[in-house]
């Protein structure tokens, strides 16, 4: 007796706040939900998690069939991925065909899954037979999602590296590197084709860690800075993400297109790092996270394209503990693996326990709160 009314009371307090209260504020944010650990919670948990925390955006690296199913009929839409090492691949129809039906269309009746990343920072690599690969994958992949009459529902594009732009400053100055001209090239020509977004990963941070004397930490970290004046445009930058995006736009326009919108598919800033990795500490970390959240929810557009808000995906989720590198690497966490903030971002969720039953055949409070956060949850409420 005791038990329900507890559960109840729980209820009705939960039931009677609002929105600002019972949701939080990731509202217009993505985040990419990394798995290289082996300690992070299970999907059906983060499915949870990620219900309070308001966010309806993610982004994965592969089509994880268990987190797939461990958001079917849920708000959240999903970026899945296709992995460099299928590239070869999904250049012949038959393969292309099998890995869209066995990965995507099992769980796209009750999953949100609305694009696919064909490859991931393939110019990083040196392997030419890679960045050929490339973009016969794409349309691959396009050809067979027109073909199963998907296409309307799921875009197809590939996530790529800064490090492809050879200059970026001014911003209006941004061109591609001229060793890649004729790939980028033709990839644009296919995303105006098929009207679909151009990724790239922005990181600040590296800019700042290659040259601490010579970038201010304000600027990277949004904080109140001079900023810097494009001395062609007039345009002004207080941080260097909005820079980058917009020199992004600017070797875009340089190969012929203004029709292709820029996503930013990886930011973020480690709040660990080797000592050589200047600038990442917690509160740096914290800095860039709320600030930028701060921007997303003004739904703000770069000085270049000030009427189209910037469209963001966090790295990451959970912190790594598996990934190869340096200790940043293991570090661009927003969560540790028990569901509690690495640091402040703003961004307050709450991962469910395991629900269990003592031997008095009673549930403890915690596991109270978790069953009703599940029932929110499964209801839509929270």
């Amino acid at each position: 007796m005791a038990t329900c009314f507890v559960l109840s009371r729980l209820l009705f307090l939960l039931l009677t706040l609002s929105d600002s209260a019972v949701r939080v504020v990731g509202a217009g944010l993505g985040i990419n939900y990394g798995q290289i650990a082996n300690n992070l919670p299970s999907p059906s948990r983060v499915a949870v998690m990620l219900q309070s925390l308001n966010v309806s955006r993610l982004k994965l690296y592969d089509a994880d069939p268990n987190v797939l199913l461990a958001f079917s009929n849920s708000n959240v839409e999903f970026i899945i991925g296709l992995g460099n090492e299928y590239l070869q691949d999904m250049t012949d129809p038959i393969k292309a065909q099998n890995w869209v039906q066995q990965h995507l269309q099992p769980h796209i009746t009750q999953t949100k899954i609305t694009c696919i990343t064909v490859g991931n920072e393939v110019f990083m690599s040196n392997d030419t037979r890679l960045w050929s690969n490339l973009l016969p994958a794409m349309k691959m992949v396009y050809s067979t999602l027109v073909n199963l009459g998907l296409d309307k529902q799921v875009i197809v594009t590939s996530a790529h590296s800064f490090n492809i732009i050879g200059n970026s400053y001014p911003p209006s100055s941004g061109t591609f590197r001229q060793d890649l001209a004729e790939y980028i090239q033709a990839i644009l020509n296919f995303h105006s084709q098929i009207k679909s977004p151009f990724l790239i990963n922005a990181y600040p941070f590296f800019a700042y860690k290659d040259n601490p004397n010579q970038i201010s930490l304000e600027y990277v970290l949004f904080q109140p800075n001079p900023g810097m004046t494009d001395p062609n445009t007039n345009l002004h930058y207080d941080n260097m993400l909005y820079a980058q995006v917009d020199a992004v736009y600017s070797a875009i326009k340089a190969m012929g297109h203004t029709d292709i919108e820029v996503m930013i598919s990886e930011t973020g800033w480690p709040s660990k790092g080797d000592p050589d990795e200047v600038g990442s500490t917690p509160e740096n970390a914290a800095l860039y996270h709320s600030n930028l959240l701060n921007r997303i929810q003004a739904r703000q557009g770069t000085p270049a394209k000030p009427s189209v808000p910037i469209d963001i995906y966090v790295f990451a989720l959970f912190n790594e503990n598996l990934k190869p590198g340096p200790t940043s690497e293991k570090n661009y966490g927003l969560f540790y693996p028990d569901g509690t903030p690495v640091y402040n971002s703003g961004l307050q969720g709450y991962l469910p326990g395991i629900v269990y039953y003592s031997s008095a055949s009673t549930i403890n409070a915690w596991s109270i709160f978790s069953l009703v956060i599940f029932v929110l949850s499964v209801l839509k409420i929270t």
